[in-house]
């Protein structure tokens, strides 16, 4: 036994803390489901970003005398700030319509999409396998939607979750590119205000009184597991080398599933589970198969 290759102390520590993160985005998107129904989407999804850009801030700032975080790429860091809140927006309004263990695992088929994005705009070469991965996840995702009927019932609201795909796959494509030259922490600071500010321009058509603390302490809830779950990612890829975390990004699905159960009592049916297990396999390898070829840095999908 003592010839087995053993997984570092840092390593399992950081797989630890990515798992943990992905339990935050679960929790942020089944807290989500659960708020939409009663206060409107862009009030939340305004709540959800300031509460992240304000702890950002109160983390960032202090150390570094209270000015702004340099940046080599405002332009990008704009661009990726509004990615970020196409792919939130379209992620609430899924979340509306949509039980979340299905939602995630829609959306666990970005690296796939990213493969595309390489293959005919990157002009990139894509291996058979990868192929072959793409055209799994996708039968996965056509499985969950089923188009042509079935006892899930096709509604128009299942294809939000492919809009968030699109708009997440450029802003992990850009997110890699930035992480050559700018610190985590920078790019989340930028990020969390640019999708504040530009929320901030609709809250005035959509705002309205909550009488339930229940609302509020929702909404609280949603920014503090974006918060912590963007915290923790941070750390875990810190600890451990983003091959090895990658395939652990696929946990999400697992609690998504758990979060619908518990919250509103709904459980995949045998086909539903089919696909998830589909997106699961082919989007974790053809991750894996990503990063491992130095294209991409894949990073939790959370709304």
């Amino acid at each position: 036994m003592s010839g087995l290759p053993r997984t570092p102390p840092h390593a399992l520590a950081g797989i630890a803390l990515l798992v943990t993160a992905v339990a935050c985005f679960a929790v942020l998107d089944t807290t989500t489901k659960a708020v939409t129904l009663s206060v409107p989407v862009l009030m939340a999804l305004w709540v959800r970003y300031a509460f992240q850009a304000i702890a950002t801030t109160l983390a960032v700032l202090p150390k570094r005398g209270w000015s702004l975080p340099p940046t080599a790429h405002p332009k990008f860091q704009t661009l990726r700030g509004l990615l970020l809140l196409c792919t939130s927006l379209f992620a609430f309004f899924s979340l509306k319509y949509m039980p979340v263990g299905e939602f995630t695992a829609i959306v666990m088929i970005t690296p796939l999409v990213m493969t595309l994005l390489a293959s005919f705009t990157l002009g990139e070469r894509v291996s058979s396998l990868r192929w072959l991965l793409v055209a799994g996840g996708f039968t996965g995702t056509l499985i969950i939607i089923r188009p042509g009927g079935g006892d899930g019932g096709f509604n128009w609201a299942m294809l939000l979750p492919l809009g968030l795909v699109v708009s997440n796959a450029w802003f992990q494509i850009l997110t890699s590119r930035l992480a050559r030259t700018e610190h985590p922490m920078t790019t989340h600071f930028y990020t969390g205000w640019v999708g504040t500010l530009l929320a901030s321009l609709a809250l005035p058509f959509v705002w309205t009184s909550l009488s339930s603390w229940h609302l509020w302490a929702a909404l609280g809830l949603m920014g503090s597991a974006a918060t912590v779950g963007h915290f923790f990612m941070i750390l875990a890829y810190g600890k451990a080398p983003v091959s090895t975390l990658t395939p652990f990004l696929y946990a999400q699905i697992g609690f998504a599933m758990l979060g619908g159960w518990l919250a509103f009592s709904h459980v995949p049916d045998g086909l539903s589970v089919l696909g998830m297990v589909m997106i699961a396999v082919c989007g974790a390898t053809g991750a894996w198969l990503a990063v491992r070829e130095s294209r991409v840095m894949i990073q939790a999908t959370e709304s």
